[in-house]
């Protein structure tokens, strides 16, 4: 009976520190999206290297995580609701490597943007907005993975919405800023490039929220209506 209990113990803080590494990885890549971010504004060229730079550490993290996971499939062989939370890590651990490396794409894009002319340059107000909400919703999905908070989780692919429109509008800011001038095309389809990084972060994290779901009702929920999930949320 003691050696049961020890070895269920020693799962459980196995399965904590696994937990712990995820949110870790999370605040490394929520760090790197800013940084991206915040070199992009200011042309900040020593930051955007640094940005390209640490992706590493995202990747490596990625590794350990899932090396991890794969041991405690191995040696534990969890059942139900623990097996449903190895499986959320190892999604949520792909999706935030991907994550980190639209933020090396921001930052390789805004590499480029420091060589154009910078009267050229449209202002990053529009870009910043989009960058704040796509982070509200990866630091919300963490959240709500560290405290298998089911309403947040759908709180978060509910603002989805909300960043998609985001591009929409960035997009149509560009299409007529090249119009007006098209000496601006190369500059604005770079621009647009960070765009799309910024609604793909939105995606992961409503990717995560959405495995959220998953680990504690054991429903999967990625193909089915926000509404849908709003009321699993309320169950």
């Amino acid at each position: 009976m003691v050696s049961s209990e020890h070895t269920s113990k020693q799962f459980d803080a196995e399965l904590e520190g696994v937990r712990a590494k995820v949110l870790q990885m999370g605040g490394l890549v929520e760090s790197q999206i800013r940084l991206a971010i915040e070199s992009l504004t200011t042309s900040d060229e020593i930051l955007m290297k640094k940005v390209i730079e640490e992706d590493h550490r995202v990747n490596a993290m990625e590794v350990e995580i899932d090396e991890a996971c794969n041991h405690i499939l191995v040696r534990r062989q969890p059942a139900a609701g623990d097996l449903r939370m190895i499986m959320t890590v190892i999604k949520t651990i792909t999706d935030l490597e991907r994550i980190g490396d639209e933020a090396q794409k921001i930052a390789r894009m805004a590499l480029l943007l420091t060589k154009r002319d910078s009267l050229n340059l449209p202002r990053y107000t529009e870009i910043k907005h989009a960058a704040e909400l796509a982070l509200s919703m990866l630091h919300s999905s963490l959240d709500a993975f560290a405290r298998l908070d089911v309403p947040t989780a759908a709180r978060v692919v509910r603002q989805d919405e909300q960043v998609d429109e985001e591009f929409r509008a960035i997009m149509r800011y560009l299409i007529t800023y090249m119009m007006e001038d098209p000496r601006t095309i190369s500059t604005s389809l770079e621009i647009l490039f960070v765009a799309k990084a910024i609604e793909r972060i939105g995606d992961h994290a409503q990717n995560m929220a959405e495995y959220v779901v998953y680990m504690v009702k054991g429903r999967d929920v990625r193909h089915v209506t926000v509404e849908e999930i709003e009321r699993e949320a309320r169950q």
